[in-house]
């Protein structure tokens, strides 16, 4: 977490809503002792900091010491976590087996064996309805464990089912946990190094999935299976660059959840996470119409209970719709409409630091930046850039590069001639150490090297060469990475005929429609 304070109780309490924090004050003052009085006074006291300090938080505890404070503050973190476990465990439905479990586990220690098998066939049940095949080893295993000790007529028979359902639920959970692990690695090398570079890049990808993706992985029919196979190739297609092969995989990822409706609730955040990368891919290949309908069938779920109630969901959802409203604001050329949400975006960056990581603050600064270069305000885009420079994080190098050329176009957009060989020898040194450059970028370059001694008369017709050379390549993958993180070939158009950026890429928008 980028903003995650020194103090995890700290951090605990201020992500409390005020319904839950009337329910620990609920659930803590049933008990009377003292201890618990004292963590309520604590309870009040953090809740009131901002930001943590601990000097002023002893000052306003007077009756307690600094030893004391050290496990007073270990106490109410373990109390709020109960406090939640015990609200939220209607809400949740792992919550919910976990609950059935720790009660047949019980029962189990009593003696009460009809009783905890009982529970276990209602959790048994509950899982493999909602496809929670996971929990079901546990599960079994008590069940095993119970029969073991209690022989009856049918022990044999059972013995034999139970040993036939706890192989079939092992093999699922070993193909969902292979599948998910493929998922998380392929996500994992695009955060760590954005797209792939080159041939010789790709092809290591290539091979690492081949040899990772499990063998049966598409005749598999149970809903995590899909899943996490749809977001494998998802992320797989997005590296190399295939946003057609990305559109496909990402409409399945959402088509997922339509098909197995109650899914939205059991699996909210991979349903949210699924919208975000459709319409990542319909920001790729300029599918107007669609990103628009996605759009609001998104939004019009992020406002549903299941979301707003749930800070996770709530959060996750602001960054997606920000960064899909940037990204749609910034494909129709209209960035000063896009300005207009600006504001309410760095509120809610605000409202919700102690829950955003360095990532997802460092893309939405980006896309913030992108939109006050297109609109002219290249003063403001230099502020946003800025912030992704001084940040120190290694992640997503790809993103860092394509802000530094953002901020060497920005410069040169003001004029600043004293300055243009000083950045252009630095971006290209750094794009050069991260391996991030193509031909475009290399074409660019050569450009911003001499374009301060070209005359007004010369100008022209040399960027018109840059724009040739530009198009020329615009058929490689590898070689136009830059378009998609800035439409440099627009930016030269408006050049070119004497228009801005914004004007220029509106009315391809409007030529796109009339299709």
């Amino acid at each position: 977490m980028s903003n995650k304070p020194t103090d995890i109780l700290f951090q605990l309490i201020k992500s409390l809503e005020k319904s839950e924090k009337r329910h620990f004050k609920l659930y803590i003052k049933r008990s009377s002792g003292n201890e618990d009085l004292k963590i309520v006074k604590l309870f009040d006291a953090i809740d009131k900091l901002m930001p943590y300090d601990e000097r002023v938080l002893l000052k306003r505890l007077r009756d307690v010491t600094k030893p004391q404070l050290s496990n007073l503050k270990a106490h109410l973190y373990k109390e709020v976590l109960a406090s939640l476990r015990l609200l939220k465990s209607t809400d949740s439905l792992d919550l919910q087996l976990t609950e059935m479990f720790d009660f047949a586990h019980i029962l189990y220690k009593k003696g009460l064996f009809y009783q905890s098998l009982r529970v276990i066939d209602k959790a048994k049940e509950t899982a493999k309805l909602n496809q929670k095949f996971f929990f079901l080893p546990q599960i079994l295993s008590l069940e095993k464990r119970i029969e073991s000790l209690n022989v009856t007529d049918t022990f044999v028979s059972r013995i034999e089912e139970l040993s036939e359902e706890a192989n079939e639920a092992n093999i699922k959970v070993d193909m969902v946990s292979r599948l998910s692990n493929l998922s998380l690695q392929m996500y994992g090398f695009f955060i760590s190094n954005g797209h792939a570079r080159n041939e010789g890049e790709e092809e290591k990808v290539k091979k690492f999935f081949r040899q990772n993706l499990p063998s049966g992985s598409f005749h598999q029919d149970g809903f995590f299976e899909r899943l996490y196979l749809y977001q494998s190739y998802t992320w797989y297609a997005f590296i190399r660059q295939d946003f057609k092969l990305y559109y496909r995989y990402t409409q399945k990822w959402v088509n997922l959840f339509y098909e197995k409706p109650t899914m939205q609730r059991v699996e909210t955040g991979n349903f949210i996470k699924a919208y975000h990368n459709l319409l990542n891919a319909h920001f790729d290949l300029r599918n107007y119409r669609k990103f628009e309908e996605d759009l609001a069938r998104f939004e019009a779920f992020s406002h549903t209970k299941r979301v707003q109630q749930n800070e996770n969901f709530r959060v996750q959802s602001f960054v997606y719709i920000a960064s899909a409203k940037f990204n749609y604001y910034s494909i129709t050329g209209q960035f000063k409409e896009g300005l207009k949400e600006v504001p309410d975006i760095e509120e809610k960056l605000s409202e919700y630091a102690l829950f955003l990581d360095k990532h997802r603050i460092m893309v939405l600064n980006y896309k913030m930046a992108i939109l006050y270069f297109g609109s002219g305000d290249f003063s403001t885009c230099i502020d946003y850039i800025q912030r992704i420079i001084n940040d120190s994080s290694e992640l997503r190098t790809d993103l860092q590069c394509y802000a530094r050329l953002v901020h060497l176009l920005a410069h040169y957009e003001l004029g600043n001639v004293d300055l243009m060989d000083y950045l252009t020898r630095s971006v290209y040194r750094y794009m050069s150490k991260m391996k991030n450059l193509t031909v475009i970028e290399q074409e660019m370059f050569r450009f911003f090297r001499n374009s301060f001694r070209f005359s007004r008369r010369q100008l022209t017709p040399e960027i018109e060469t840059l724009l040739s050379k530009i198009k020329h390549l615009e058929g490689n993958r590898f070689e136009t990475r830059a378009l998609a993180y800035l439409d440099i070939i627009s930016w030269l158009e408006s050049k070119v005929q004497g228009k801005t950026m914004s004007e220029v890429i509106y009315n391809k928008y409007l030529k796109s429609k009339r299709k």
